[in-house]
């Protein structure tokens, strides 16, 4: 090489920057070249190109949204000596930076956005770039709490199972130096509203809420990061064997607030009505006449299903004026028949009924004895 030459090579290395290569488990700076396949080629300082394969993206960068020229941030997981490349990792990168953040959330209780990936009995599990992190069941607002009868464990993961892929606003409640166990918290998050609205809640206040869960003894109903219980005594004035067939998980519903102890809110919904015993008061008297139809039959009587769904009793000996062995011989269930009202207590909800009181009784056979029924107690009817 000529003296000349030798010069001028000598100006440009001492001008050119200095090549370090990048050692392994550093994040580095790099630049997209070109996207195939689900591969993505990087320029790493001008000096080298890495590739990272598709399982190397991870789950928080969105592949379709990246374009030749683009700033990411890789680690460098080694090299390639046959193809001269650096292999690379997105997800490790982001696993770092996540760690990062979720460290400075914690200290800085920031609400964020996390979407569950999977689901058991205990947590939901929350996917970012690989590292599971939690949030608990006993972490989640009454809207999502999994209110199950017998807490069965299979329709606990059921219900969690629903929740999969649907967007929470936490807070991070802990991280471990590892990143092995991060935990989240919904209701965290909405603590400060929570506190703000229990503060402000008071008896007698009617609200809006959303069914939570049902159960035998009761609707439960979130309104404001709270939740409150309508016992089954109160959903409505008659009788409620099933809760389930007054409302369904997620419909929306009025409340009265009827008692506050401490954060347990006790609802009612029977209560945004009037008393039905005191309307069917003011209509109707001992002595007047009824039309409705037959609700059921049992062996002491018939039902008949009046105003507001009070049930009144007609009793097995107020059927006819003759000997009754069927009560089906004279009515059947869903028959629309006229009685008389012979029995009025509305403070402790019985109303009693006749339908041989509308039908005079016939003339009695000299020389024959008067056919007698057995008393039966009436049954109290709610």
């Amino acid at each position: 090489m000529a003296n000349k030459d030798l010069a001028l090579f000598e100006e440009l290395f001492g001008a050119s920057p200095e090549i370090k290569y990048p050692r392994e488990g550093e994040v580095v700076n790099g630049t997209v070249v070109k996207i195939e396949k689900k591969n993505i080629l990087v320029n790493v300082n001008n000096q080298f190109s890495g590739l990272v394969i598709s399982k190397e993206i991870g789950n928080t960068v969105d592949i379709n949204s990246l374009k030749s020229g683009d700033n990411v941030d890789v680690m460098v997981l080694g090299d390639s000596v046959e193809r001269g490349l650096l292999i690379l990792s997105l997800k490790r990168a982001n696993q770092i930076k996540s760690l990062t953040n979720l460290s400075k959330y914690r200290n800085s209780e920031e609400i964020i956005t996390v979407r569950p990936t999977e689901a058991n009995k205990g947590w939901l599990l929350v996917d970012i770039d690989g590292l599971k992190w939690f949030i608990p069941v006993s972490q989640l607002t009454p809207l999502n709490y999994p209110r199950v009868e017998g807490a069965d464990p299979a329709k606990i993961l059921e219900h969690l199972q629903g929740l999969v892929g649907k967007d929470f606003k936490v807070k991070v409640i802990n991280v471990d130096e590892a990143g092995k166990k991060i935990i989240f918290s919904e209701k965290a998050a909405i603590s400060e509203n929570r506190d703000k609205a229990l503060g402000s809640l008071k008896v007698g206040d009617v609200v809006e809420g959303t069914v939570s869960g049902i159960l035998t003894y009761g609707l439960f109903i979130t309104f404001d990061g709270l939740e409150g219980l309508v016992h089954v005594s109160e959903i409505d004035w008659g009788h409620v064997n099933n809760p389930s067939k007054f409302a369904k998980v997620g419909q929306k519903i009025k409340v009265k607030v009827i008692g506050l102890d401490n954060d347990k809110i006790s609802l009612s919904v029977k209560r945004l009505q009037e008393n039905p015993w005191d309307v069917l008061s003011r209509k109707y008297k001992v002595g007047d006449s009824v039309k409705a139809a037959i609700s059921r039959i049992s062996q002491f009587g018939a039902f008949m299903e009046l105003d507001g769904g009070i049930q009144g009793l007609i009793h097995l000996s107020e059927i006819s004026h003759g000997v009754v062995k069927d009560i089906r011989d004279f009515v059947k269930v869903g028959e629309e028949v006229e009685a008389k009202i012979i029995n009025f207590e509305p403070k402790e909800k019985r109303i009693g009924l006749s339908l041989k009181a509308l039908v005079e009784a016939p003339a009695k056979e000299e020389g024959k004895e008067e056919v007698k029924t057995e008393e039966v107690k009436q049954e109290e009817t709610k």
